[in-house]
């Protein structure tokens, strides 16, 4: 499993949540939309504390985290998030991994 999330993103999470730092994402499959990844799922996101964690990276006192059950949707995948300029909205970009895993 890997997650970048760049610079713009996490000031993009900052300024939506209005939350003040620090404070926790959690990243987890909704069931709804196409999915780009998982037919029938999309990334959704939430302002919560880790409950039985499986994956973290903290950016500018955001922890950015998936819960344990969660982890099946981000494996031999690697998820970027970004942030699309004309919308000024979270962009996600799922690549398949080739070759030996990333952590």
């Amino acid at each position: 499993m890997f997650i970048s999330i760049d610079e713009k993103a996490s000031l993009w999470f900052s300024k939506e949540f209005e939350i003040i730092k620090p404070f926790s994402i959690r990243m987890f499959p909704q069931y709804a939309g196409f999915g780009a990844k998982h037919k029938g799922y999309s990334l959704a996101f939430s302002a919560e504390q880790p409950a039985n964690l499986g994956f973290k990276k903290e950016l500018n006192g955001i922890t950015f985290f998936v819960e344990g059950n969660d982890v099946w949707f981000f494996e031999e995948t690697e998820t970027y998030l970004s942030v699309d300029d004309l919308l000024e909205e979270i962009h996600v970009t799922y690549k398949e991994k080739i070759g030996p895993a990333l952590n």
